[in-house]
């Protein structure tokens, strides 16, 4: 049986370059340049890269990048990007939690959930992060966001997602959450590239700072730093508050 995140994306590249949470590329992409020194010999491993809008952009901007996910329909959709601007980007179907690389590159990117927090559990996601450590070289940095534990402590999921929901973008309903186990449980309903209806269950694991903190440290990052995240508009000057729907992480 397919996992809920597999189901989502197996026919879903194309819509899901409509949706609203993309929009941040290039403020993103800003951000990663400025926190590697603009240094266009370091090679980056874009993780969960889905259609490949970061690995796209930071190519287009002089960078080696290598995009890895799970999901063959949205590499389909990454590779037709790529070759339509005639850019030579490496992307690779492949599991997060088993990576096939080893002191292989400079910077890892894993952004708007791309991978992590979409595991079924905790184990699952602190894999993931071992395999990044692994596949960083000695010095090497890792940028990631994830969901904010302490935004639902203090908001109403329902009418977040109401507040930001786009006609024509998929539609999380709904929606609870555990402080038990710190997930949400809702349902995600879309229309495919198929134009075909679905309403999928989903879960979702949201993490407070010291959690990340501790995860991070126990897989040999040294130092973490951890600040809100605003969608296009990454910055070490916001610090993360309970009104912060994502974290940015920096581990190095």
């Amino acid at each position: 049986m397919k996992q809920w995140y597999e189901a989502l994306f197996e026919n879903y590249g194309k819509q899901y370059d409509q949706e609203n949470f993309t929009y941040g590329t290039l403020g993103e992409c800003d951000f990663i340049e400025k926190e590697i020194g603009f240094n266009k010999k370091l090679s980056i491993l874009d993780l969960g890269c889905g259609t490949g809008r970061h690995s796209i952009e930071l190519t287009r901007r002089g960078y080696t990048v290598t995009g890895l996910d799970l999901s063959q329909s949205m590499l389909d959709q990454a590779k037709r990007k790529a070759d339509q601007e005639k850019l030579n980007v490496r992307f690779v179907q492949g599991d997060a939690r088993n990576l096939p690389f080893q002191d292989k590159y400079d910077l890892v990117i894993m952004l708007c959930e791309g991978s992590f927090s979409l595991m079924e559990t905790d184990e699952m996601n602190y894999q993931i992060l071992k395999q990044i450590r692994k596949a960083l070289k000695a010095g090497g940095k890792l940028i990631f966001t994830t969901l904010n534990g302490l935004f639902p402590l203090f908001h109403s999921l329902a009418d977040f997602y109401k507040s930001h929901h786009q006609e024509g973008n998929s539609k999380d309903t709904q929606p609870t959450f555990d402080i038990m186990t710190f997930r949400e449980h809702s349902i995600v309903e879309f229309t495919d590239d198929l134009s075909k209806s679905h309403s999928i269950p989903t879960t979702t694991r949201y993490y407070i700072p010291p959690e990340i903190t501790w995860l991070l440290r126990s897989t040999g990052f040294e130092t973490v730093e951890i600040f809100g995240a605003k969608l296009g508009a990454y910055s070490r000057n916001d610090s993360l508050t309970p009104n912060d729907f994502e974290m940015l992480i920096i581990a190095q």
